[in-house]
């Protein structure tokens, strides 16, 4: 019966891609958090949302890390190091190293640290070349989350969120189908009933011609490959001016989730 939650990490976690009715985002970590809530006596569940868009794993550490110990919630979800793996020349055997240290500070205060690894990249045009760096990576988390007890939720074996359909625009952030299925993996991964499938099959569609394929391709890279690059060319962030959501009431998300379903 877990009582209190943060969530700690990155975009996905901060739920870029799965906007609620005010331009916030929601996502499968707050999405997770009603999952809990629901299992506790009302008004006895506490949920703190630490993440920002855009953060490495030193600036999460340094930024989330000392909240999350301070807190020392009955659990904390961990994702971190997926944008340090995205960048040219980065070695995931030296990120490991530093998620490890990050992992070895939160254990001992929280009472479950569930770490997750990176996704499947095969079907992202522009990350598929980086399929063995994260894969690498990946086996890196899981072997920490063994030292460490940890349970792992794993995106990469997840394989409803590789169907395009639970992708936002943006091909690099899932929408809020994907976040969904995302949420209820991770109630799987701590033992929860919980009310669907995330390896629901998708409505089947029917096949794209190539001249479609083709043009979504040049829409998708004017629209959004084009601006990404640029960011990283200028040294910004998606998340430079960003501030983390904090304290979140899971009636409040209820109802932000109702009013886009």
């Amino acid at each position: 019966m877990i009582g209190s939650y943060v969530a700690v990490g990155d975009s996905f976690t901060e739920g870029v891609g799965d906007p609620g009715p005010d331009g916030r985002f929601v996502g499968w970590a707050d999405r997770f958090a009603v999952l809990l809530a629901d299992r506790r006596p009302e008004g006895d569940f506490r949920y703190v949302n630490l993440a920002v868009r855009g953060k490495l794993l030193d600036q999460i550490v340094a930024d989330q890390l000392p909240r999350a110990v301070e807190l020392a919630p009955d659990l904390v979800s961990f994702c971190a190091g997926g944008n340090d793996i995205l960048r040219p020349g980065t070695d995931p055997d030296e990120v490991a190293e530093r998620f490890e240290r990050a992992i070895a500070a939160l254990t001992p205060v929280a009472g479950t640290v569930m770490v997750t690894t990176g996704f499947d990249t095969r079907g992202v045009p522009v990350l598929k070349h980086l399929r063995g760096k994260i894969a690498t990576y990946n086996g890196h988390v899981r072997a920490v989350a063994d030292r460490y007890g940890c349970p792992v939720l794993d995106l990469w074996s997840l394989k409803s969120i590789q169907d395009r359909r639970a992708w936002d625009g943006d091909r690099l952030h899932l929408g809020a189908e994907g976040h969904t299925r995302v949420a209820l993996r991770a109630g799987q991964v701590l033992g929860l009933e919980v009310p669907a499938d995330p390896e629901q099959p998708w409505p089947q569609l029917p096949p794209r011609g190539t001249l479609e394929i083709r043009r979504d391709d040049v829409q998708w890279a004017r629209e959004y490959l084009v601006p990404w690059i640029g960011r990283r060319l200028r040294g910004e962030s998606s998340g430079d001016h960003v501030t983390a959501k904090g304290i979140l009431s899971p009636d409040d998300i209820r109802m932000r989730i109702a009013a886009v379903a």
